[in-house]
């Protein structure tokens, strides 16, 4: 008798999540909740939302489920990894303790200035004239600021100023409109740092931990990095400026080192650790932590990971993962977002997607903002599929992944024509 599996969350993520435990012969049956058309073929979608923990937690004990796998941060934040454990349920995945590395920006970088783990120089407030003064105090100088509201703020929390007006507007939205609400109680002013942005991830049990691959992700939505952050327009693994050197410093100063501090301070970490990085002059440098896996950084780290998934979640569940591997494919992989017109802002649903059936059948297309309608696969949100391609080489699997991604259409669709090419440069 084989296992069964939840994984909870809709997106691109957890499609790409599904893919890979489907491949583990000890996997029986896999659930998502709510799951999306795209994953309808491996997994059997049930209609639970990701913030319904009661709903969730009695699915997984009826159904007697052997392991359950969080995407998104905000039911870990709830505390439903607590909740499961009071049931004697395993899960993988930070309790709500564990997960203010993400939830809470200033519990993050208190934590690192007292474990000397390199990040930004800050400050943290709870009012907004000695916010406004010390954020001034860059711009004023010709320096550029990062205001950041504390808690979660769908992506949108993170403000870089360049003047006095940007950054009292900014302030005045967090601290005084509540544009976030209670995310906004308190904020982080920190100085803003030069470099490049890597996404590192590393697997822990609480004690131990197993390094996995490093990405890049591309925030904003236009080419260039211009315009408005997204929750990520695509993405590649293996970025040319994380070198053997710099896997290994980051290793030692600041994956086992976040480890440790969570465990001294007790909230031992037991899941998908996220670090959000920036390669500067010094070194690398946190920006963020995250309590889960990336998106759209998974969707080209999966089919990245030689052998099976499923041990190594079960393991960090269990708190047990030393001496557990996971072997790397060699070559590269990009992820490309297909987006809706108009996404991040507003944006119309309901268009009927063509040429899912044209692409090649190794190409993988992870679905995200997808709904299904009279049979036809249609847009149901701001990002809607993933297109992933491995190859050799990351300029071939730039080529392959843009030659895919032509043969699919809707309306207005939109995607960037420069994922990858910060790697091109690297290699010229």
């Amino acid at each position: 008798m084989g296992k069964k599996i939840l994984v909870i969350g809709q997106g691109g993520r957890e499609h790409a999540l599904v893919w890979k435990l489907a491949q583990s012969p000890e996997v029986e049956k896999i659930y998502a909740a709510p799951g999306n058309p795209g994953m309808a073929g491996l997994a059997q979608c049930e209609d639970i939302e990701v913030d319904d923990l009661s709903e969730i937690l009695y699915f997984a004990w009826s159904q007697k489920i052997d392991l359950t796998v969080v995407g998104p941060e905000v039911p870990l934040m709830a505390g439903i990894v607590e909740l499961f454990h009071d049931h004697d349920l395993q899960i993988f995945g930070p309790t709500s303790m564990a997960a203010r590395l993400e939830g809470s920006k200033v519990f993050a970088k208190n934590l690192l200035h007292k474990y000397n783990i390199p990040t930004a120089a800050y400050e943290t407030f709870e009012s907004f004239d000695p916010a406004l003064e010390f954020a001034l105090g860059f711009v004023s100088n010709g320096r550029r600021v990062v205001i950041k509201a504390d808690g979660l703020a769908a992506g949108k929390g993170v403000i870089i100023a360049s003047t006095e007006a940007e950054a009292r507007t900014a302030l005045i939205s967090m601290m005084q409109e509540r544009q976030f609400g209670g995310a906004g109680d308190q904020v982080v002013i920190e100085e803003f740092l030069e470099g490049e942005e890597v996404s590192f991830f590393a697997i822990s049990d609480g004690q131990n931990y197993l390094p996995l691959i490093a990405a890049q992700d591309h925030k904003q939505v236009f080419d260039n990095d211009q315009g408005p952050n997204t929750g990520g327009m695509g993405a590649y693994v293996n970025p040319p400026v994380f070198t053997a050197e710099l896997h290994q410093e980051v290793l030692n100063k600041i994956i086992e080192p976040v480890i440790y501090a969570m465990q001294a301070e007790g909230c031992p970490y037991q899941g998908v650790l996220y670090a959000g990085l920036m390669i500067t002059a010094d070194g690398p440098k946190v920006l963020e932590f995250n309590c889960r896996f990336g998106d759209p950084e998974t969707q080209a780290i999966m089919p990245m990971l030689e052998g099976d998934l499923l041990p190594v979640l079960e393991a960090s569940a269990r708190g047990d993962i030393k001496g557990v591997e996971m072997g790397l494919k060699p070559g590269s992989c990009v992820c490309l977002v297909l987006a809706s017109g108009g996404y991040p802002e507003s944006y119309q649903k309901g268009f009927p997607i063509t040429g899912l059936d044209a692409v090649d059948h190794d190409t993988l297309v992870f679905h995200a903002g997808t709904a299904k309608k009279s049979g036809q696969i249609v847009t149901n949100g701001g990002r809607v599929l993933n297109v992933v391609k491995t190859g050799a080489t990351i300029r071939e699997a730039i080529d392959k992944v843009y030659r895919e991604a032509a043969k699919i259409s809707f309306e207005n669709m939109h995607y960037r024509k420069d994922i990858g090419r910060k790697a091109l440069v690297r290699e010229d």
